[in-house]
């Protein structure tokens, strides 16, 4: 689904200087595959995702997706941001709607499908509200919703449950999870979580500090469906220790 060949990509500052926020990476994510990224602030995690979304351009290397080359923003991806970035004036439903119009598509058409994603992710009954009379993880399902209706191959996710709180976080994940295995779309998930990016992934890819690179790629050894409970599995301890223990012998080496 995604392919990533020497991929780096170097940002100039307003003063002239040059930062390299991501260094040569290569990377492969299979079709329907949950894939995290985990790592220390400033590793250039929300950049692979703008990479791989198109919509910044990469410095070297090429990104792949489905084949095709990504060079702009591409109809067949979602993303979902950390804040929901919800239009204030619009209705829950006129906010899902929102994703086909910037399409070009008819958003009559696409009404009962949005019916359908608000139902799925418990939000059936709300679709006339506005988003100052929802809960932070409401509005968040209501962007999920949103990203989801053009039915792309590709699902993008820039720790889109940061800003929330814990019990929510966990009830967001679990939402998530279920959502994933009745659509079954790829997604690149972003978190600073490691207990977050372990439950959800097939793969973590743990991120070094600054330039970012993939320091390791942990294959997640749990069942699915995934719980909560999971978490007390000695195989949840054993991955969640190896990834820590990563991200802090990468800080020791950078300082």
């Amino acid at each position: 689904m995604i392919r990533l060949d020497g991929v780096a990509k170097t940002y100039r500052t307003r003063k002239g200087d040059f930062v390299q926020a991501l260094a040569e990476t290569s990377l492969t994510v299979g079709e329907n595959e949950f894939v995290t990224l985990v790592g220390p602030s400033g590793c250039g995690k929300s950049t692979l995702l703008k990479l791989v979304a198109g919509l910044v351009p990469v410095t070297r290397g090429e990104i792949r997706v489905r084949d095709h080359v990504v060079h702009e923003p591409f109809p067949d991806v979602g993303f979902v941001f950390q804040q929901p970035v919800l239009l204030p004036w619009r209705s829950v439903l006129d906010n899902v709607l929102f994703s086909v119009e910037m399409l070009g598509l008819e958003p009559r058409q696409h009404r009962k499908q949005a019916g359908d994603l608000l139902e799925l992710t418990g939000l059936a009954g709300f679709e006339t509200k506005y988003p100052h009379e929802l809960s932070g993880g409401m509005q968040q399902r209501v962007a999920i919703c949103r990203a989801l209706l053009p039915d792309p191959g590709l699902l993008l996710m820039d720790e889109p449950f940061g800003a929330l709180d814990a019990m929510t976080r966990e009830e967001m994940s679990l939402e998530l999870l279920r959502i994933w295995e009745e659509r079954r779309k790829t997604i690149l998930f972003v978190t600073h979580s490691i207990p977050e990016a372990i439950l959800l992934a097939d793969r973590v890819l743990v991120m070094s500090p600054r330039p970012g690179r993939i320091a390791r790629v942990i294959a997640v050894d749990l069942p699915r469906p995934r719980t909560m409970e999971m978490e007390f599995d000695t195989r949840f301890k054993a991955h969640s220790d190896e990834v820590r223990s990563l991200i802090f012998s990468g800080r020791k080496e950078r300082g």
